[in-house]
């Protein structure tokens, strides 16, 4: 159980690394942002190295599974799918400052931080797949991978947020998500080709 002590030294350290990165945060500006003294960081976290890994361990990068995958016995397919993107899209926004933090930091910490990747994401995943049988059990969902759909689907969600988002610094305002979230459902769901013309034809 962490002290009140530790938790405002991590959400310090949350902040400052997503705003400066790793190397800009200095531990004498989180811990002056924690409101304790650096003497205090390093009692507590022996070093920033330590106070880092801590950070990626306590905070969750993706959605609990309750966030992702309500219950959605009641809805098609389409308004599921939906439901699922849009909860995805607005956890990571609630998340941004964690995000930022595991993008940018990949490069020095890559072991950390891909644990961590790995372990969110195979579960979020693991979920939406899980979801995708049963569509294929009503007969409702071609019989594709489970797996490589569910990885594609969160994969194109993750894009579209760091793009917008991280990259070109742009809000994704209600309007924008709801526009994207009902475009890439519609695709993800009926393709791209018109149902007029098929593969052969010129």
């Amino acid at each position: 159980m962490k002290t009140s002590t530790q938790q405002k030294l991590l959400d310090a350290s949350l902040k400052l690394i997503s705003e400066k990165g790793y190397l800009g945060a200095t531990t004498r500006e989180i811990a002056q942002e924690a409101g304790v003294t650096e003497l205090t960081l390093f009692r507590h976290f022996g070093s920033k190295e330590k106070l880092f890994e801590e950070l990626l361990r306590s905070y969750v990068f993706l959605p609990t599974l309750k966030e992702l995958l309500p219950e959605t016995d009641d809805l098609s397919c389409e308004d599921a799918l939906k439901q699922v993107a849009t909860n995805f899209l607005l956890s990571l926004k609630k998340r941004k400052a964690m995000v930022k933090i595991m993008n940018s930091e990949i490069n020095r910490y890559p072991e950390k931080i891909r644990e961590v990747y790995a372990k969110s994401i195979d579960e979020v995943r693991s979920a939406l797949a899980h979801y995708f049988v049963s569509l294929q059990k009503k007969g409702l969902f071609r019989n594709v991978s489970p797996e490589t759909a569910a990885r594609v689907f969160l994969s194109i969600l993750s894009a579209y947020f760091r793009s917008e988002e991280l990259v070109r610094g742009r809000e994704i305002t209600k309007a924008k998500m709801e526009k994207y979230v009902q475009e890439i459902v519609d695709i993800f769901l009926h393709g791209t080709l018109n149902n007029k013309h098929s593969l052969g034809s010129r």
